[in-house]
């Protein structure tokens, strides 16, 4: 297979000023950046210390060359990526796998699905020779970034070695897609050194045609989170010591400020007429956990913290559990019987709705969706997904679901009749991946 090269294309010397011009400004936060990273580090574990510097550079050669580099910003972009790369591994026994995050979240993620099948460190700073040296250190065959973060000198220091780079999963908003037309000197070089571009959906093809990406190097792929979620294994029926359909579970998934106080408010509601509801409150970020702690303690609720349980078991009169343990929201929605999506009540875009889809729970979000529009417009307009302003919306919903159980379960089992028929972003993908490696 022969790997496609961008070398025919020229930046002009205008672009090229801008990218220097924005390098110089990066230099210029740099101490900045280096303030910050020591702050953070005063509240987090001595490995998020230890590995501070690689966000300048200093990154671990990979164990082999000539593999494949993955950057996913956070969580969600390293479960939507997961699936590739499983099926990379598959197809290519012993290739090297590199993965880079850039939040502590998104690291643990990688752990916690691949152990230490893959390499893995942080993304560096946007610096010329920061990039130029984790290249260097690396030697991939390609690079695929996913979803979103195009970082000009990452790309440019990928062009200039012939390492082509790819956008998987891609999503382009329509408010971002306005903001880098604005910046076309600096933007419109990097789309000519991309070698392809697969859009998760119709909006995000026609904002990168709209920003000047050649038609064939783009291909509307439809959302990987489909086949992802689709493959999710089996869970316990059993979570904390609950099993499904012993009693109605209430799941608020990946929540941000204030979304926590608005589903308290919803379950006090619905405790008066179900008091045998349980509220599982799941965090998005764990810098957040004693937060939402301080919060349940405000509102005169007691609480039990996954943390602290011994075998994981909880008590079958808990009222509102505390998820305060990564990588286990899954488990939560597997045991609930209706949940709420997070930040899409908080000005976040909202997050992955297909995960308690695939568990066949109905699902209720608050009006920003616009991180996943089309995902959330197939549930919204099959009945699976309900958007909600606020605590009393949510609560009518609810009640409705806790009232009929037919319903309810007919309503979960149509979310997962979505992802199940949507499936197939993942072939198509990798059939972009062998036409340009």
């Amino acid at each position: 297979m022969s790997v496609v090269n961008n070398k025919s294309y020229r930046p002009t010397l205008v672009e090229d000023i801008c990218r220097w011009g924005y390098s110089f400004l990066l230099v210029l936060a740099i101490p900045f950046a280096f303030v910050t990273l020591m702050r953070r580090g005063r509240a987090r574990n001595k490995d998020y210390n230890r590995r501070r510097f690689e966000r300048f550079g200093f990154v671990s050669h990979a164990p082999k060359k000539q593999g494949y580099l993955f950057h996913c910003v956070s969580v969600g972009e390293v479960v939507a990526a997961s699936c590739l790369i499983k099926r990379i591994m598959q197809e290519e026994p012993g290739v090297q796998i590199t993965v880079t995050t850039t939040t502590p979240t998104g690291s643990a993620r990688v752990r916690d699905i691949f152990g230490h099948g893959v390499h893995h460190f942080y993304l560096p700073y946007d610096l010329h020779m920061a990039m130029a040296g984790m290249i260097k250190r690396i030697k991939p065959k390609a690079v695929f970034i996913t979803e979103v973060e195009l970082w000009p000198n990452l790309i440019h220091a990928c062009w200039k070695r012939d390492i082509p780079v790819m956008v998987i999963n891609a999503r382009m908003t329509d408010r971002s897609a306005r903001r880098y037309k604005k910046i076309g000197k600096l933007f419109s070089p990097m789309l000519n050194k991309l070698s392809h571009v697969c859009a998760q959906g119709q909006r995000d093809y026609n904002n990168y045609l709209f920003l000047g990406m050649p038609s064939d190097k783009l291909t509307l792929t439809n959302n990987i989170k489909f086949d992802q979620v689709a493959s999710l294994p089996h869970a316990s029926d059993t979570f904390v010591g609950i099993t499904k359909g012993s009693r109605p579970v209430f799941v608020a998934g990946s929540t941000h400020e204030p979304e926590e106080q608005v589903v308290i408010d919803t379950c006090i509601k619905l405790w008066r007429d179900h008091p045998n509801l349980t509220l599982i409150i799941v965090p998005r970020h764990p810098e957040r956990f004693e937060q939402v702690a301080k919060l349940l303690k405000e509102n005169g609720l007691a609480y039990l913290r996954t943390s602290t349980l011994r075998d994981n078991q909880g008590t079958e009169d808990s009222k509102v559990i505390l998820l305060d343990e990564m990588g286990k929201l899954n488990h939560a929605y597997s045991i609930a019987s209706m949940a709420f999506v997070g930040g899409s009540l908080a000005d976040k875009g909202g997050h992955n709705a297909l995960e308690p889809a695939a568990f066949s729970v109905p699902i209720l979000m608050g009006p920003n969706t616009y991180n996943n529009p089309v995902i959330c417009e197939y549930l919204n307009t099959r009945g699976a997904l309900h958007i909600c302003e606020g605590a009393d919306d949510i609560a009518v919903h609810c009640g409705a679901w806790l009232a009929d159980e037919a319903l309810r379960l007919k309503v979960g089992q149509l979310g997962r009749d979505v992802l199940d028929e949507n499936k197939g972003a993942l072939d198509v993908t990798l059939a972009c991946v062998h036409n340009v490696i």
